[in-house]
């Protein structure tokens, strides 16, 4: 008789998450101690003489300038009522398909519990590629029952995260397709799982399901639904133990060397690929995010700020390599937890982990250029009460498709400044009670400064060596006074206003004992709904090191008091918790994908204007099934592309007791996949 296992008998974790999902995800974060445990200053506070005068004068200049500036402030005036006449709530159905600003005019989806991929009416859907579907040439097809890491090594992967869709130049109608793989379920993936005793077998298999997937894929003339080419030329899989290269200022560090890469230049695999993004030379990042668990028997503080455990691992993969036990190779865990450059149109590039981008958990990294053409790349670190981070090249980017200018933008993240943020609320502390009241001025908002930690081989950050602050940026966000935020996840640039974006999913240790307490711009303790950053920074200069924020959206149920949509009549918005990977749409509106729903229905997609006389309008466009996540959102004019991930992953699920028949009903083994969506009548979405 099967035992079952204490971790999955817990109460629901924070966020609506199941404990299966937290386990494999992410280590059970939640239930550990949080790494952070520094005592540098929360918003409000100024740290003396850590902020030059010129950073000071410049975070009041944007203030200035985004009060004065009219239609392009940072938030235009509240929408009144009256502008959008009575209605229902239109998170219950309600309301016109016409409604809604350019891109979001569709009836919104009701929040449910459906085991299924729910989409709006007049609109439909398929499943463009399931995790084991072959890619590669040789590779068989899916057999669960005769699975083999050879097999997985040609075929796409488990639990797809980020997408992006890039042009394939020359082939009319076909795109490639980027996919990131971020962890396994082996109870989901094998019969008869073993969690104290998993095989050889099955580890390799594991392995072979990491990493990232490019697929060429055919549209449809009529319609938007994608097909997966099997073996063109471009298609690839990176897995745990491809071949990666470190590159920047931090490669070849003693502190990246190991008996296997005495070079410290050469690392096998990545893991726990989160979100990324797409750059503007035609590249692709992808963010290593909870690699922490997958080493054992850490020791030391810098382990225990990274939350590397000191026993051994969900998956016991020490056990068959010793690069996954810190007792044996301390310096193996530095070579993950960074952004990795791949070149999808090139499959003979070897994808680099960017140093200059710093380690920590990344979720995702999205850059823009500035007004000269240097990239300018947002990042959050994926932790309660960690931080939000950028990074500015020194570099210009080369435009045209020649060999010379593709080698060249391959270096740019290479070579610039990374800065960690500090922000300071401009209402008095009284008035933040951490509620989620919004203070006496009408907003939670304030200015911010970015601290320059590290411009390549020289240090900002007193007591640490430029390499110091590469492989142990939190530290070096520590040691300046960065702001502690409730879970940063993915940032993105606006392409059409200039303004950044930033997803914090959830943080409910906030105003806990020994934990910090609401600020203004984590206004709410036991923060269980997360919300999202607006920031401001110089249009023409995104390389500047001050900025005005405001919060966009405090998440949760409209009806909630402590929730804020932007001033937009919170009668007319969906429910929405837990907000994690956000897009944009060519009409300039954003999209929010959620994990982790809150609200006690399915995690979902949501659009929301962002600029205009609807700014703050949400409507959810899609649900997710039983036990999954929305991921790696792409939307395109004539599509919208989610990433299913972990359907079914139900405290008590296994590949005999499914808690999900998606998506290819009972009988089948549940899948991971990626879904497109568009219109039945063949029109672009949302218009």
């Amino acid at each position: 008789m099967r035992r079952l296992l204490p971790l999955l008998t817990k109460a629901p974790h924070a966020g609506g998450r199941s404990a299966l999902t937290c386990r494999y995800r992410c280590g059970d974060a939640c239930f550990h101690e949080v790494p952070n445990t520094s005592d540098n200053e929360y918003v409000g506070d100024v740290i003396a003489g850590a902020l030059s005068r010129r950073s000071m004068m410049r975070a009041a200049a944007v203030v200035t300038v985004t009060a004065a500036a009219g239609a392009t402030a940072l938030v235009p005036g509240a929408p009144s009522a009256e502008a959008h006449g009575a209605g229902g709530h239109p998170g219950h159905g309600h309301g016109r398909p016409s409604d809604g600003a350019r891109g979001l005019r569709f009836r919104p989806v009701a929040p449910n519990r459906d085991d299924k991929v729910t989409v709006p009416e007049g609109y439909a859907q398929h499943v463009v590629i399931r995790w084991g579907e072959p890619i590669l040439r040789g590779a068989p097809s899916f057999d669960p029952d005769r699975q083999s890491a050879r097999a997985q090594a040609g075929q796409f992967g488990y639990n797809n995260d980020f997408l992006s869709l890039l042009p394939l130049r020359g082939e009319r109608g076909r795109q490639l397709l980027v996919a990131n793989h971020e962890y396994t379920d082996e109870f989901l993936m094998f019969k008869g799982y073993d969690p104290e005793n998993p095989t050889r077998e099955q580890v390799e298999i594991a392995w072979a399901a990491h990493g990232l997937s490019v697929v060429a894929v055919q549209e449809e003339h009529r319609s938007g639904r994608l097909t997966p080419v099997t073996r063109h030329p471009l298609n690839r899989r990176l897995t745990a133990t491809s071949r990666f290269e470190l590159t920047g200022p931090a490669a070849g560090s003693a502190l990246l060397r190991t008996s296997a890469d005495p070079a410290g230049r050469t690392v096998l695999g990545t893991l726990n690929n989160c979100a990324g993004g797409t750059t503007p030379w035609g590249t692709t990042l992808h963010g290593e995010e909870n690699f922490n668990q997958y080493f054992a028997n850490g020791s030391g503080p810098t382990d225990k700020r990274y939350g590397i455990g000191s026993g051994a691992t969900e998956r016991k993969w020490e056990r068959f390599d010793d690069r996954f036990d810190a007792a044996k190779e301390p310096n193996e865990s530095h070579r993950f937890g960074w952004v990795v450059e791949l070149d999808p149109h090139d499959p003979d590039f070897t994808p680099a982990k960017r140093t200059a981008l710093g380690r920590f958990k990344h979720e995702a990294a999205q850059p823009r250029l500035t007004s000269d053409g240097r990239p300018v790349v947002y990042m959050g670190d994926d932790e309660r009460f960690d931080y939000l981070y950028k990074f500015v090249s020194s570099k210009r980017m080369k435009k045209g498709g020649s060999r010379a200018a593709r080698e060249h933008n391959r270096t740019l993240l290479d070579h610039g400044t990374l800065y960690v943020a500090k922000l300071t609320g401009d209402s008095p502390a009284a008035e933040v009670d951490g509620t989620g009241k919004l203070p006496n001025d009408g907003e939670f908002d304030g200015s911010g400064v970015w601290i320059p930690l590290a411009t390549g081989e020289v240090s900002h950050v007193p007591g640490m060596s430029a390499e110091e602050v590469y492989v142990f940026t939190r530290l070096a966000g520590d040691k300046v006074g960065a702001t502690k935020m409730d879970r940063p996840e993915d940032v993105e640039p606006s392409p059409r206003s200039g303004r950044v974006y930033v997803a914090l999913t959830n943080n409910s240790n906030r105003g806990k004992s020994g934990y910090p307490g609401a600020d203004e711009a984590n206004p709410r303790n036991l923060n269980k709904h997360g919300h999202v950053l607006e920031l401001a920074e110089h249009w023409d200069d995104p390389s500047s090191d001050g900025f005005a924020w405001r919060l966009f959206l405090v998440a949760g149920d409209p009806t909630d008091p402590a929730t804020y949509f932007a001033g937009f009549p919170k009668d007319r918005v969906s429910p929405i918790s837990c907000p994690d990977n956000v897009a944009f749409d060519p009409h300039g509106n954003l999209w929010i994908s959620t994990d982790g729903n809150a609200l006690g229905t399915h995690d979902g997609l949501y659009g929301v204007a962002t600029q205009g006389s609807r700014r703050g309008e949400l409507k959810q466009f899609l649900t997710v099934p039983t036990g999954a996540e929305t991921c790696g959102p792409v939307i395109q004019d004539r599509r919208v592309l989610v990433a299913v991930q972990h359907p079914g992953e139900v405290d008590g699920a296994t590949v005999e007791k499914p808690a999900s028949t998606w998506p290819d009903g009972p009988g089948r083994i549940v899948r991971p996949s990626v879904v497109a969506v568009y219109r039945k009548d063949g029109r672009d979405i949302g218009v």
